[in-house]
């Protein structure tokens, strides 16, 4: 039997883009003799849905897409992905589901067993798991077709109860198929391809597991797609971060031998993967930092396209976070595309505007130069009687920032550009960030990126030719405003920052076992104290692209007023 992957980026919600999408892969499928083809977990109706699912019309949509797409079902088999009614009155409405489409029917459903509640997933809420299970037959095979979250049941510390696998081998099947929605991080590819392997040496079975690709506002999937034989081997990887198609054969991927040791490690979380290593080495890994920088150049590019814009506005300072933010949005929806604006203040220097300007000519995007100068004085003039001479504080700081949002805000509104926010995640962690000033934007795009790692960026944009000045690179950075301001008056070295708040953040590590592994104490109280005071700032935050295992935004749920750690 000849399988075919179809690996597809889709929009949530739009039903007639996505079933085009699968129509046109099952007819290269049966262009290319292929008797089955398999796509992603609810491709239907996009991943992950959220609250559309209370929607009737939303399944009902659903439903008619399936309708549409199984009469291009005649001569091959199809496993799409999608959400599925509950007959049953008890437990929720609908299931997480596999429909296998033949001979313009649907011929078998299979329905998700294992629902992840943890981080960016909330299928509970949703969906009702599985409660009984078999394979699906077709032309003589017996597939065990399960759902993404479904071969993740492994490790020394599982979350559930059940294993799908489990009921499914005494079936004997031929085959497994997992239907799936991975987010990326930067160390999934690594968990992702020691699941799969450790279910093929496990049961003996070859593994095909179709994953989705593209980016949904926050969520960025990475494709990367598998096959593995029944030997642990793995025989196929179709493309990350972008859309690819691939047939198998069945008959090459059963009966095989292992090539060379077989390394059975299996990592069930990402956080598993960087144990034990050096963690700036380990955030500022260059394979880390490609995949970084093509999954944050697909969050800006998929943001607009699917939401219909077509022109970013970004803050240009001539500092490092808004050169590496203009470079991938240049790279993500061209260069005609951005607009940057230079916004020099009574202590901006002078290397800072033509830094920035450099970066604009090297890049060919178009730049504007407003100096708040004017702006600002007539600020503090209104509010001379009320300030009554006292001291220069972050009130007067903060007046700059929010200057600027408001003429980049006002830029947006008047000619349609989204405006691209570019607070690195150690400023978001920390609060070194003003409330509807540098904080504001529509997507927020190195909030997932630590200051270590926006340093490593830059030098792999500019890995081929200087793109960002190297001057913006070295120097030392500051938020320039007021003299001769360093981000480290107020900050930890940066290199002490992100190894603790990874360490926090990432690795959930409290302040006892921090100060346990050689930490100062002091400075671990202060940082640990900074981020907790300053969740009320990051629920106010704007979307931000996802590419660590741990990152602010729907999958971190702290509460602001709380007093652990404040």
């Amino acid at each position: 039997m000849k399988i075919a992957l179809a690996q597809q980026n889709y929009h949530i919600g739009n039903f007639e883009s996505n079933a085009n999408k699968i129509i046109d892969a099952i007819k290269l499928a049966k262009e290319a003799g292929a008797e089955l083809v398999v796509f992603s977990e609810l491709c239907i109706c996009g991943y992950p849905p959220r609250d559309f699912l209370e929607f009737e019309d939303f399944i009902n949509q659903s439903y008619a897409a399936i309708d549409l797409i199984k009469e291009h079902a005649d001569t091959i088999g199809v496993l799409i992905g999608a959400p599925a009614r509950n007959p049953d009155p008890q437990g929720k409405d609908l299931f997480n589901a596999a429909f296998l489409l033949y001979d313009k029917k649907v011929q078998g459903e299979v329905h998700k067993t294992l629902l992840p509640t943890y981080d960016v997933f909330d299928e509970g809420r949703y969906f009702e798991p599985a409660y009984s299970w078999n394979v699906l037959e077709f032309k003589g095979k017996k597939l065990a077709v399960t759902i993404c979250e479904d071969i993740w049941n492994m490790g020394s510390n599982p979350l559930y109860r059940t294993t799908p696998m489990e009921e499914l081998i005494g079936f004997a099947p031929d085959v497994m198929i997992n239907l799936s929605a991975s987010p990326y991080n930067y160390a999934q590819d690594i968990v992702r391809n020691s699941i799969v392997k450790a279910h093929t040496l496990k049961y003996q079975l070859p593994m095909l597991y179709c994953n989705t690709v593209g980016s949904q506002t926050e969520i960025v999937f990475d494709g990367g797609s598998l096959v593995y034989d029944d030997a642990g081997n793995k025989v196929g990887e179709l493309k990350y971060f972008a859309e690819d198609f691939q047939v198998f054969d069945l008959e090459q991927l059963v009966n095989k031998q292992a090539v060379g040791e077989q390394d059975v490690t299996v990592y069930y979380a990402a956080s598993e993967v960087g144990v034990g290593r050096n963690v700036l080495e380990y955030l500022a890994d260059g394979k880390s930092i490609e995949e970084i920088y093509a999954a944050l150049v697909l969050g800006i590019k998929d943001y607009f396209t699917k939401m219909g814009f077509k022109k970013a506005i970004i803050g240009s300072s001539g500092g490092i976070d808004s050169a590496v933010t203009i470079a991938l949005a240049v790279e993500a929806l061209g260069k005609e595309n951005v607009h940057a604006v230079l916004m020099p203040s009574h202590y901006s220097t002078s290397h800072s505007v033509s830094d920035a300007e450099q970066l604009s000519r090297n890049l060919d995007n178009p730049y504007n130069i407003i100096a708040i100068k004017n702006i600002y004085d007539a600020f503090l003039t209104e509010l001379d009687p009320l300030f009554k001479g006292l001291p220069f504080s972050v009130a007067e700081e903060n007046i700059q920032s929010r200057t600027r949002g408001n003429l980049l805000m006002a830029i947006a509104n008047k000619f349609g550009y989204i405006l691209l926010n570019t607070s690195n995640k150690s400023e978001l962690a920390t609060g070194y960030g003003t409330l509807y000033g540098d904080m504001a934007g529509g997507l927020g795009v190195l909030g997932d990126v630590y200051k270590t790692q926006v340093y490593a960026l830059a030098r792999y944009i500019n890995r081929d030719k200087e793109i960002i000045p190297e001057h913006i690179i070295t120097k030392a950075p500051s938020a320039e405003l007021r003299p001769d301001q360093k981000d480290s008056d107020s900050l930890p070295e940066y290199d002490e920052l992100d190894t603790i708040l990874f360490k926090y953040i990432e690795e959930r590590k409290g302040p006892k076992e921090l100060i346990a592994q050689g930490f100062d104490e002091a400075l671990v109280k202060r940082i640990l104290r900074m981020v907790n005071m300053n969740e009320y700032k990051r629920n106010q935050f704007c979307p931000i692209i996802r590419v660590s295992y741990k990152a602010f935004g729907v999958g971190r749920r702290i509460p602001i007023v709380a007093k652990y750690l404040s």
